[in-house]
């Protein structure tokens, strides 16, 4: 049943991360610098390999939570969720920003993806101790 809530908490994240990312999806095309054609759109040819390394990654980091806050002793969704919020917020989007400020990426860019970690994660967090 372990392996079940950890896809369940992984698809959960990458919905959220669906809706967060087509909401914001020129912001961060602009604060990533990435190359767009004439109507707006990333240069490229639209490989799927993108959303199948999210998805993965998901899967790993909801098998990693899980460890985690089992053994924490977190079984609520509640404390799933407040761990899962530190686990984005002071975990994750601290390493991406240092990634991003040596890299020498607009601020803003660091913004779109730690929300998008912070909030990811909560729910990751809660979902795992959902059912």
């Amino acid at each position: 049943m372990e392996f079940l809530n950890v896809i369940a908490a992984a698809l959960a994240a990458f919905a959220f991360g669906a809706v967060w990312y087509m909401s914001m999806s020129k912001p961060w095309i602009a604060a990533a610098g990435i190359p767009v054609d004439e109507n707006g759109r990333p240069q490229g040819n639209g490989s799927a390999a993108p959303f199948v390394v999210g998805l993965l990654a998901m899967v790993v980091v909801a098998g990693m939570m899980r460890h985690l806050l089992g053994s924490a002793g977190v079984t609520t969704v509640g404390g799933g969720a407040i761990a899962g919020f530190g686990v984005g917020a002071f975990l994750i989007t601290p390493w991406v920003a240092m990634n991003y400020a040596f890299s020498m990426r607009k601020p803003a860019l660091t913004v779109i993806d730690g929300v998008n970690s912070v909030i990811g994660c909560t729910i990751m967090g809660a979902v795992l101790n959902a059912f």
